[in-house]
């Protein structure tokens, strides 16, 4: 029921989107969202490979959680270096050339620690997934920005960041399929080809380009405006809030659900795939009420205030299996919501024709969030304290709300400064 209402809403919401008054461009608008959205499934669905894996990587590196979370820690180190070089990349080279070399890069990492497994070659994978993992967020915006209808561009970010949290929310259960029917091995050399088979249908579907070619004309005898702004640099603080808020649920919630509240692990994996899989759905209504709102930062707050409570509420209570799904259902629904908006208060606050560069210097905020989560969060396991995963989750979730509220005063006065 939830997914098929997801899917209509994906339909309905491309379909809305897309009845732009230039109907003769409603194809290649088409197009390029259709193939745009697929990239982000992959980029998100890469992400949760490794945890997803993680049980089987422990058993067979014999290795602990924090180690493992040493590698995830080094993927977002390497994605915090290169996101913002690789924002300039694709205002200045093409975002699509960028695009394709990103997939391909991501999934042949992956392929290659499935034909040789060792701690080793766990490391060079994270770092080659960290540097694939950099240019979704710069290329893909810089191309919606440059091809979508104005009026409508909250929905078409929202369509694409519904893709790619769909990626992350189907990844438990695709990697558990593979694991089961081929083993942990076959199951990174599946994941990994998916990457350069995107690649090469993107270049059949011929996604258009953004950036160099395009603005080239343009930037002659213009003097060029700095992307190094204080509205950036407060939403990249906001970025990093939002990824330290999720990220101990996301990698670590199945094991932390398991060990300390009796979870099976079916019933953990179902809990984490809804809240993963509602968040992909709270993105679609995001995506209408970042068309009709500039109050970005108090829906942010809202919804990250009731989320804390809910997450407060697994913390501190063993619940029911159902209970708990339903429960991480909502967090996740209202988590999603707020996708939208945060992405219209990035481009809202870019300097025109710096989408790519604007998107990959907010972007390492999440990747300074997962420098520090894999470490912390693993430290938390290894101490049996599973509960903080939750209770430290809730932490950084007031820490977001607050940040919130200060960002969403914040605009009324940029105005008169610049």
């Amino acid at each position: 029921m939830g997914s098929k209402w997801a899917g209509n809403g994906v339909v309905s919401g491309m379909v809305d989107v897309l009845a732009a008054p230039q109907q003769t461009n409603a194809d290649s608008a088409l197009r390029t969202l259709t193939g745009i959205s697929v990239a982000h499934w992959v980029s998100h669905f890469h992400i949760f490979v490794l945890p997803m894996l993680f049980p089987f990587l422990k058993a067979q590196l014999g290795v602990g959680y924090i180690e493992l979370g040493f590698a995830l820690t080094l993927f977002a180190v390497t994605s915090a270096l290169t996101q913002a070089p690789i924002g300039y990349l694709a205002d200045y080279v093409g975002a699509r050339k960028i695009l394709l070399i990103g997939l391909t890069v991501g999934g042949c990492a992956l392929i290659g620690l499935g034909l040789h497994l060792s701690y080793s070659s766990l490391i060079v994978c994270a770092i080659l997934l960290g540097l694939a993992n950099s240019v979704y967020h710069p290329a893909d915006y810089a191309i919606l920005s440059a091809h979508m209808d104005e009026a409508r561009m909250g929905r078409a970010f929202s369509i694409h960041t519904f893709a790619g949290f769909l990626g992350g929310a189907v990844a438990p259960a695709i990697m558990a399929a593979l694991v089961a029917t081929i083993g942990g091995l076959g199951a990174l050399i599946v994941a990994g080809a998916v990457g350069p088979l995107v690649a090469l249908f993107l270049m059949v579907l011929g996604i258009p380009d953004a950036g160099a070619n395009r603005d080239k004309s343009r930037d002659d005898g213009a003097p060029k405006a700095s992307v190094i702004t204080p509205a950036l640099m407060v939403l990249t603080a906001f970025f990093t809030l939002l990824s330290l808020s999720n990220a101990g649920i996301n990698n670590f919630g199945v094991v932390a659900l398991m060990s300390g509240y009796g979870t099976s692990f079916s019933s953990a994996n179902i809990a984490l795939t809804a809240f993963l899989g509602a968040s992909a759905v709270g993105v679609l209504a995001g995506g209408y009420l970042a068309d009709r709102t500039h109050r970005h930062g108090q829906v942010a707050a809202a919804c990250f205030a009731i989320n804390a409570a809910l997450v407060l509420l697994i913390a501190l209570v063993s619940l029911p299996s159902a209970v708990l799904t339903l429960v991480m259902g909502l967090a996740g629904f209202l988590g999603g919501v707020i996708a939208p908006s945060r992405d219209m208060m990035v481009r809202n606050a870019a300097p025109p024709g710096a989408a790519g560069r604007a998107f990959g210097i907010v972007s390492t905020g999440f990747n300074f969030g997962g420098i520090v989560s894999p470490l912390l969060f693993g430290w938390i396991m290894d101490q049996q304290m599973p509960y903080w995963v939750f209770g430290a989750s809730v932490i950084f979730m007031v820490m977001t709300v607050l940040l919130a509220l200060v960002t969403e005063r914040k605009p009324a006065q940029v105005p008169a400064a610049a």
